[in-house]
This record gives structure tokens, C-alpha cells and sequence, in this order.
């Protein structure tokens, strides 16, 4: 039977945690009364956490076990339990149990009778520690609403649930699984957001920290440009061409008038080694966005890729 939900969670290294998740989940959904299935990624575990994770699998064929060679880290687990998902709804969660399953069931019930594409967790009350968690997560999480021009509350939050013909073409690298919701923004989606219970971690240890906040902003930097220059480069790196391109030629044609039609000596004036460089460094940007530009083309057509996504089509004409 193919599922109408499928749960997909990273873990590693929560062997003290999967046999509760496992139940959790299990209940949860049985008594929501739909198929469904549940896909855990081991992303590179050194405890006994796949160990106990095949035992469940051997009792419940529901549960999928996908166990990496290694740590590859959570956005290619993701990435992996996307790919694997059958369900029409994908709902993502963390394995540490600080998501509450209970919350998927009136997620999922908001995505399908509000008409949206996804639902993301809000974590109004937030159980973690302030200094090297909640505050990184309130700056990132104000500069990726403002960035991106999606606003969300809480981007960090695992629990969401996406329908998935949005988020299995989607693709991810880096940490841009905290992304998704602005990535998916690029088709058009209608997103919202669901106040969720969140919980203290009891077994094992946080793996995040400040030193992933440098990681995001640059993640960031890759995201803002996929959504508003990915078809179109020469736009920004051509804009920044002819900036410094009118800089260069306004001081250059300054200099030049004063040689000509005054007594200006050329060789006291490092204003023209800085006019030089701005025409040179101006010719280099057109050129990169030029560059860009092919290589875009070269990336839709190569892969027979749309710069557009369809919703649906009434009364298309095939004859």
C-alpha cells in the first residue's frame, strides 16, 4: 500500500532515543488512521543506533533504514530520505525528540484545508539554552526572512511538512535543509505556520552550536543568489560592471581634461591608478556575468530544465 505520509528523520548517534521515537511515531499515526511510513537516515552513527533501528524495521516493514557510510550531515540525509519518500505529504523532523509527533496530524490537516504547499513548525516556546542557541536562531532567523523574502518565525525548526511534488526536485547541498521553505518559494508555493510543542533533549548531546551560524550565512549568500539571479547573473554581476566601469571612465576623463587643458602632472595622481583598476575590474564583471549567463543556458538546456513550474493545466488541447 503506498503511504499518504511518509516521516523522514536524520539521526546520529541517538541510540538512546530511537526506540521512543520509533513508539511515538507509531502511535501518533495509527491513531490518525491513514498509511503511512517512516524513513530514519543514519547519517554516519558510531553508537548502536542502526543496530536497534533494523530490529524495528524487522517489526515493522513501515519503518525504512537508510544508514550513510559515513557522516555526510543532515541536509544529505534529508536529501536521501526525499528521494526515498512515496508518500504525497513529506514531513521532516529531528531525532533528538525535542519535535513532537502529536503535532504532525493537525500540520497536516492545516497543508490540506488551507490550500498551502507547506506548513513549517514554529517553536514559540522554545526549550534550549539562550546564549549559544535561541539567540543565533532569532538573528539568522531575521536575516534569512529579510533576505529571502519569506518570513518565517523559525527556520531552524526540523518539523514541516511539504507536499511533495514541491520538495523532491529540490536540490540540496551545504546546510540548506533550514532553506527549503524560501527554495521552494522560487515555484510560487503558499506557506504557513503552525505553533508546535517543543521539548527539552534528555539523552544524548545537542550537535549544533554558534559555529554552525558561520556555516548558514554562507549558505545564505548561495540561497539569496539561486532565488534572484540563478537565470539572469549578468544582472547583478553586470550591474556591478558598469558601476565601476562609469567610476573608472568619470576619474580617468577627469585626469585626462586636467592633463590637456591644464597643468596637472599625472605622475603625482594615484587617482589614476584607482580609475585604471576600476575600468579593468568593471570589464572583468561584465565578462564573469557574460560567462554566468552561458553557463546557465548551458545548465537548462543540457538538463532540459523549465525556468517555470506548472501547478496544474485545465483544458490543454492535444490534438
Amino acid at each position: 500500500m503506498i503511504p499518504d505520509l511518509t516521516v523522514v528523520v536524520p539521526i546520529r548517534n541517538e541510540a538512546l532515543n530511537v526506540e521512543a521515537l520509533y513508539a511515538e511515531v507509531s502511535s501518533t499515526l495509527d491513531a490518525w488512521g491513514r498509511p503511512w511510513e517512516l524513513i530514519v537516515v543514519d547519517d554516519g552513527s558510531t553508537d548502536q543506533s542502526f543496530d536497534i533501528l533494523a530490529k524495528i524495521h524487522a517489526a515493522d516493514p513501515r519503518v525504512t533504514v537508510i544508514q550513510f557510510r559515513r557522516n555526510f550531515g543532515q541536509t544529505a540525509a534529508f536529501a536521501a530520505g526525499f528521494a526515498a519518500a512515496r508518500g504525497a505529504l513529506i514531513v521532516t523532523s529531528d531525532g533528538d525528540l525535542q519535535n513532537d509527533p502529536r503535532d504532525i496530524p493537525a500540520m497536516v490537516e492545516r497543508l490540506e484545508k488551507g490550500g498551502c504547499d507547506i506548513v513549517c513548525g514554529w517553536r514559540k516556546d522554545r526549550k534550549d539554552t539562550f546564549i549559544n542557541r535561541r539567540l543565533p536562531s532569532i538573528l539568522a532567523n531575521k536575516l534569512i526572512s529579510w533576505s529571502t523574502g519569506v518570513k518565517l518565525h523559525d527556520y531552524g525548526c526540523s518539523l514541516k511538512v511539504f507536499r511533495a511534488e514541491v520538495v523532491k526536485p529540490l536540490r540540496l547541498y551545504g546546510e540548506m535543509h533550514r532553506f527549503l521553505p524560501a527554495l521552494a518559494s522560487e515555484m510560487g508555493v503558499k506557506i504557513e505556520e503552525h505553533v508546535v510543542n517543543h521539548r527539552a533533549r534528555i539523552h544524548g548531546t545537542t550537535k549544533y552550536g554558534i559555529s554552525r551560524t558561520v556555516r548558514v550565512m554562507l549558505d545564505l549568500m548561495t540561497v539569496k543568489f539561486l532565488l534572484s539571479y540563478s537565470t539572469r547573473p549578468l544582472h547583478i554581476f553586470g550591474l556591478a560592471g558598469l558601476i565601476s566601469l562609469g567610476l573608472g571612465f568619470a576619474i580617468s576623463g577627469w585626469l585626462t581634461y586636467g592633463r590637456l587643458f591644464g597643468d596637472t602632472s599625472l605622475s603625482q595622481k594615484p587617482l589614476l591608478l584607482l580609475g585604471v583598476s576600476l575600468i579593468i575590474t568593471g570589464l572583468q564583471f561584465v565578462t564573469f556575468g557574460l560567462l554566468a549567463e552561458m553557463q546557465v543556458r548551458t545548465y537548462h538546456e543540457s538538463q532540459s530544465k523549465p525556468v517555470y513550474v506548472i501547478r496544474r493545466t485545465l483544458g490543454s488541447d492535444k490534438s
